[in-house]
């Protein structure tokens, strides 16, 4: 999408909550927690829900008939699970509702220079994912990579066929950049989602990311956002 068409897009809430995965994944997070972020999420129709695997059951049980999917994160927050317990995690997931899933690449595998380990991590994940239906973003964990271990990544992550890649936990030193939007947009061209996720709390930044090349946000201040932009309280 042209930067411009972006940013004319962006003008209404509805619009803005159409691209955010809302998302709760802190580790204290309480089932009664879950349960408002889900009943918000239908209220303002965000992209997904987006839950520890734990809460996939009940997010997807919360969100029937809705329109708004539950997402969840794979080898979270560090990556370093084994390629088989991955797999499981995602086909698990998957089944008890989710139908996006955001995996943590193997970051030491990959600064190690194992690009096999890497690649049969993220193809394990998308090959389960997909199988259940479920789309597939890959989370590179930009603040610890290099550029050229980012392209790399990105690479791996189109042979793999994924449908996203993105920028970071948020959880392990960093969070999302203008520049890696950037850098990532332009390494997987244009039939594959960029997400940004990681310290984005306002419309401000959500915009820069979008101009950047973002087509999802992940943030857990989605509802903060949309109030900034006027949107009523969820009665």
């Amino acid at each position: 999408m042209p930067q411009t068409d972006s940013l004319t897009v962006l003008q209404t809430w509805q619009s803005v909550a159409g691209i955010i995965d809302y998302t709760l994944l802190k580790p204290d997070a309480t089932a009664e927690q879950i349960s408002q972020l889900c009943r918000e999420a239908a209220h303002y129709r965000f992209a997904t829900a987006f839950v520890q695997p734990t809460w996939v059951e009940l997010a997807a049980k919360a969100l029937a008939g809705s329109g708004v999917k539950v997402g969840t994160a794979i080898g979270f927050p560090h990556g370093a699970n084994l390629t088989s317990v991955k797999r499981l995690e995602a086909e698990l997931a998957a089944a008890a509702g989710a139908k996006e899933l955001d995996v943590v690449i193997n970051v030491g595998a990959l600064k190690s220079g194992n690009r096999k380990l890497v690649q049969a991590d993220i193809q394990a994940v998308v090959e389960a994912g997909h199988a259940h239906g479920a789309m597939v973003k890959v989370i590179l964990e930009t603040p610890l990579l290099s550029t050229d271990q980012k392209i790399a990544a990105c690479q791996m992550s189109l042979a793999a066929g994924a449908d996203f890649v993105k920028t970071a936990t948020g959880f392990n030193g960093g969070g999302a950049t203008v520049e890696d939007v950037m850098l990532l947009r332009a390494s997987v061209g244009s039939n594959v989602g960029v997400k940004a996720s990681g310290g984005i709390r306002s419309l401000a930044h959500i915009r820069q990311m979008v101009v950047a090349g973002a087509t999802r946000i992940g943030t857990s201040s989605g509802l903060a956002i949309l109030r900034e932009m006027g949107a009523p309280e969820l009665s």
